[in-house]
């Protein structure tokens, strides 16, 4: 296959292929597209398409699809072939301009939150030109937008796109203030860790709650977890090596710059990390990465778990959105300078991204809702639900000598035009890193670690890009109209430090002292579940804000809130339906089996030797017996609360009778469950128990 620079991007029609395959003038047109959002010319649509095309099918494709990524949290793809009749009986390959911009697939199919009735079913795909196409298996794919039959989008990818727009629009007045001319375009970017577990797929086989929830719903502790921090950066095993050396292979065909991979903390438990990209794009290959994870590990008999608690007792997995904004000339925003200028631009954006993770808490808090995340933010192994800011302590001194107008006591101290100090000279890792924090500031970017291993971050950035186009707009629309730029400025800054300081925490986020100071003190919010946190979507500066940027119509806005409810009520019933099954079918009948060999084995031991004393089996039994009582018991509650959730008489209504209620339920079945497992000899137990899940992959 050659050496990775040969084959890197070898299955992707990017710009090198396009530079060599286009006319110029075609190739210029699309770039303009690409760079600065131009329309895109019919003919030059049909010159992509053909080039397109003829490139696909040299690689052996034979199908093209519009991949897009619906509101169901995975991608959809429908393929049709290149193939055309041809006069003599044969047929040729063919693919237009038509076809590359615009597909047509099923829009009440998917969920749409009430913007799509059953009989309403056209929508519409659209090609990202932003994002390139690529070839999977013998299919072209071909990045698109969905929309439905009147406009409204029923994708990630469309309010993602928006949302940068705004945040370029308001990037730029700022720029410009600052007599920045030569700046086309300001694009965040984003560099998302992926956690995952790796388990032996005759292990998964045989747990219904992995094959239909993702997690296991049932499960004694196991004699090791991760109590010796031995997994941690340890020597990767040969089957796992394997699979790491095959999926870098794929993820690199397909341009995805897979960078970093280890262990992580618990047993079985691994992270990739790739190197940053524009957000978009980053999106897209993010979803393909969880895509073609999970088709390589079934080739090395493995599965890869994406669930963000997949395992009780050991850490769950998450996804690190590593983000930044960047000019197209290469300059980081969120990068201090050299000059007080350029000081005081880094200052103005960093305390955009303050006021708006602190206005908007709520928005970021809900874009990483789910079923799954709800488990796993508040342990001791993720950020809490509560939202905060780490800094360090560099650039929190610098904040607060600039809110109360005293020198800063750093090096290199100089009193800059504005009337503060310069920033001193600042290398990435001036300060310590918190992963307690769930939005810390590294260097020169942002990581926002509350996001799910399974979540999209289409949602994440979505709300963090336009809270801050938001921050941002409400300072050019001061500066803008200032008579004293400098004075002004200055003067913005320092409010805004004073106002938002109460979101900037640089302490253990894990300490309970931290959650009551938080919320009794600074006033932050506190969401620990989705129902607590979904429905603040709807709360009137959010929509006034994201209907204001373009980012969401409110009709747009209601369906999400709608779907993300019904996604979390449909899961924990999953979850809930799989649990009393598996207690009713197979654990209280393998512990009453169990039960009766023992009784057997009293018995026989009573006959070896009249009035023998039978004590431990006595015990034994009767701690078996009211255990599959009080399993019996337990499963007809949960099953009782399942079917009541019919009543509620709406979405939140349902989601909150499954906070407040059926997941009490699931925890008390599971208490029996889990300990009648730590009394059954292992032959009558029906499942792999938790050490042969996460030890079992050499």
């Amino acid at each position: 296959m050659g050496t990775v620079p040969e084959y890197f991007g070898c299955l992707v029609f990017d710009d090198r292929v396009m530079k060599a395959s286009l006319p110029a003038d075609v190739y210029r047109s699309l770039r303009k597209t690409i760079d600065e959002g131009a329309r895109l010319d019919s003919s030059v649509a049909n010159a992509v398409a053909t080039a397109m095309k003829d490139w696909a099918v040299a690689h052996g494709a034979t199908h093209y699809t519009h991949w897009f990524q619906p509101l169901t949290g995975i991608t959809a793809e429908k393929h049709d072939s290149f193939i055309y009749p041809s006069p003599d009986g044969g047929v040729i390959m063919e693919f237009s301009g038509k076809e590359l911009i615009k597909g047509e697939p099923d829009a009440s199919s998917f969920p749409s939150g009430g913007l799509r009735a059953t009989f309403e079913a056209r929508g519409y795909t659209a090609w990202d030109p932003t994002s390139y196409a690529f070839i999977k298996g013998k299919t072209l794919c071909i990045p698109t937008a969905f929309c439905s039959y009147g406009g409204e989008a029923l994708d990630k990818k469309t309010p993602l796109l928006r949302s940068m727009k705004a945040l370029n629009k308001q990037a730029m007045r700022i720029l410009r203030l600052f007599g920045n001319d030569t700046v086309k375009c300001v694009r965040t970017s984003v560099g998302p860790e992926q956690e995952y577990f790796l388990i032996a797929k005759e292990m998964y086989d045989r747990r219904p709650d992995l094959r239909f929830t993702g997690r296991t719903l049932f499960g004694a502790k196991a004699p090791k977890g991760q109590e010796m921090d031995d997994h941690y950066f340890g020597v990767i095993k040969p089957r796992v090596a394997a699979f790491m050396e095959e999926l870098n292979e794929e993820l690199w065909k397909l341009g995805i710059l897979a960078k970093t991979e280890h262990n992580e903390v618990a047993p079985a438990q691994h992270e990739l990390a790739p190197i940053y990209s524009t957000t978009n794009i980053a999106t897209d290959h993010n979803q393909l990465t969880m895509e073609i994870m999970q088709k390589v590990a079934a080739k090395h008999g493995l599965v890869c778990l994406l669930h963000e608690k997949p395992f009780a007792g050991v850490n769950g997995s998450g996804k690190h959105n590593n983000w930044s904004m960047a000019t197209d000339t290469g300059t980081n925003l969120l990068s201090p300078g050299d000059t007080p200028y350029e000081n005081a631009q880094f200052l103005l954006f960093l305390c955009a991204v303050i006021k708006a993770v602190d206005d908007y808490q709520d928005l970021l808090r809900l874009s990483v809702a789910t079923a799954g995340n709800d488990h796993r933010l508040g342990a001791n192994e993720a950020p809490p639900a509560v939202i905060s800011i780490f800094l360090g302590d560099e650039l929190t001194g610098v904040l607060e000598a600039i809110e109360t107008g005293t020198p800063y006591n750093g090096a290199e101290k100089k009193q800059m035009k504005l009337g503060v100090d310069v920033l001193p000279r600042f290398n990435r890792d001036t300060t310590d890193r918190n992963r307690t924090s769930p939005f810390a500031f590294t260097g020169n970017k942002f990581e926002f670690r509350m996001l799910g291993s399974s979540n999209s971050i289409a949602c994440a950035n979505i709300m963090l890009n336009s809270a801050v186009a938001e921050s941002l707009k409400i300072y050019a629309d001061r500066l803008e109209g200032a008579e004293d730029f400098e004075t002004t400025l200055h003067e913005m800054i320092r409010k805004t430090i004073k106002d938002h300081k109460r979101i900037i925490f640089n302490g253990n986020g894990y300490d309970d002292a931290w959650i009551k100071e938080a919320t009794e003190r600074r006033g932050l919010h506190n969401y620990p579940t989705t129902p607590d946190c979904m429905p603040h979507l709807l709360d009137k500066k959010n929509i006034d804000m994201l209907t204001a940027h373009g980012v969401y119509s409110q009709a747009e806005l209601k369906s999400r809130c709608e779907i993300m409810l019904e996604n979390y009520c449909k899961a924990v019933t999953i979850e809930a339906n799989t649990m009393v099954t598996m207690a009713k079918t197979e654990i209280v009948p393998a512990v009453e089996a169990y039960a009766m060999e023992v009784a057997k084995a009293a018995a026989a031991k009573k006959a070896l030797e009249a009035g023998l004393a039978c004590s431990y089996e006595s015990a034994l039994i009767r701690k078996l017996s009211a255990l599959t009582d009080k399993i019996a018991v337990k499963a007809d509650e949960l099953e009782e609360a399942v079917l009541a959730l019919h009543t509620a008489q709406d979405v939140i209504a349902q989601a909150n009778a499954i906070r407040d209620t059926v997941l009490i339920k699931m925890r008390e079945l599971r208490v029996p469950c889990d300990e009648a497992e730590t009394l059954t000899a292992k032959k009558y137990w029906p499942y792999p128990t938790y050490g042969d899940l996460l030890f079992s992959v050499n």
